[in-house]
């Protein structure tokens, strides 16, 4: 039997993550005022405007990892962009916040503009798929800081919501359903692992059919965006909470919104799983339990609603063109229980 290949031994250490999270809330708290509604940790950055109107705004910022590796290798520089705005996005309205604007930030050793171009022509698409404005951004030319041919890619973005309309699982209970949304595949996490399982060789990549498909074409699909489901939902139904499985899969991100007390089961075998993540559980070797700590396994969107309406939230999320499933539910305890 082949050795088990970790996230870990691919190069990433998710402690070294959670150790400064600990290391810089203090330094973060320093900078709050009375406005500041939450501080880091929750999918987004609280800060109230304190208006008539009772609006907040939402603030997220992420880049897109390593996938860019594939984006570099292959030449193919025009989806990584759909990728930033996602990272960003998605957080975002796990709050219940309309996104409302997006700046990107791309550095590399030499500015290409043919690739600069393309890059911005998918941040421009995301930022439509999403429905915000793209409302500037950076380009960073820094000789000798980056390998020829290669940039890194974040962005930020601030959305907005009212106070009262605020999703932040305060109202989970036991018994509440759990409804997940499909990812498009990757999406844009878990990659330092993905490189080390099926390698850098784009060509060999692009030839490959094994899966049906190119698989470049499965690593490099864009992160999909779940805004405007989400707000269509949220007009709707009374969410009590929502997870976006991100970094960390399942077991990290959905406990993220549950209250002291509550814990959650899921069924693995409720939704489908993409193909591409039973070639890296093989490749792998990875229990379960690892790979939904380190992938989204074909969920990218987990929702806690009451369980009296779960099948007409189910219905009305695939009337809006989700795929979704009906994948666990909330219990009293603590944690992820697969």
């Amino acid at each position: 039997m082949k050795d088990k290949i970790t996230y870990a031994d691919a190069g990433v250490d998710v402690n070294r993550g959670y150790a400064v999270v600990d290391k810089i809330k203090a330094y973060t708290k320093g900078t709050f005022d009375d406005n500041v509604l939450q501080g880091i940790g929750s999918f987004g950055g609280f800060y109230n405007i304190a208006n008539e109107n009772g609006d907040v705004l939402v603030a997220g910022t992420d880049g897109v990892g390593t996938k860019l590796k594939y984006a570099f290798l292959s030449g193919r520089n025009d989806t990584v962009g759909i990728d930033c705005v996602a990272m960003c996005v998605n957080d975002i309205v796990c709050q219940g916040a309309k996104p409302l604007l997006f700046l990107d930030y791309i550095a590399t050793g030499r500015i290409n503009p043919d690739v600069v171009a393309d890059v911005v022509k998918g941040v421009a698409e995301g930022c439509k798929l999403a429905g915000c404005a793209l409302v500037g951004g950076e380009t960073a030319e820094m000789p000798s800081m980056y390998a020829a041919g290669e940039y890194d890619l974040a962005g930020f973005s601030v959305g907005i919501v009212k106070k009262d309309k605020i999703i932040n699982g305060n109202t989970i209970v036991a018994g509440d359903a759990l409804v997940g949304l499909a990812s498009s595949g990757l999406h844009s996490n878990g990659f330092s692992l993905v490189r080390r399982l099926l390698g850098e060789d784009a060509e060999a990549l692009a030839a490959d059919n094994t899966l049906g498909k190119p698989l470049l074409d499965i690593i490099l699909t864009p992160t999909h965006i779940y805004v405007k489901s989400i707000l269509a939902l949220a007009e709707k139904f009374d969410i009590h909470g929502i997870a976006n499985i991100t970094g960390g899969g399942f077991i990290e991100n959905i406990p993220r919104i549950f209250p002291d007390g509550i814990g959650c089961k899921v069924d693995i075998k409720s939704f489908p799983r993409p193909d591409i993540f039973a070639l890296l559980a093989d490749k792998s070797r990875l229990s379960d339990a690892e790979l939904y700590n380190t992938f989204n396994m074909g969920i990218g969107m987990v929702i806690a609603v009451d369980k009296r309406d779960a099948d007409r939230f189910v219905a009305a999320a695939n009337a809006l063109g989700e795929k979704a499933y009906i994948i666990g539910e909330t219990v009293a305890g603590k944690g992820v229980t697969l």
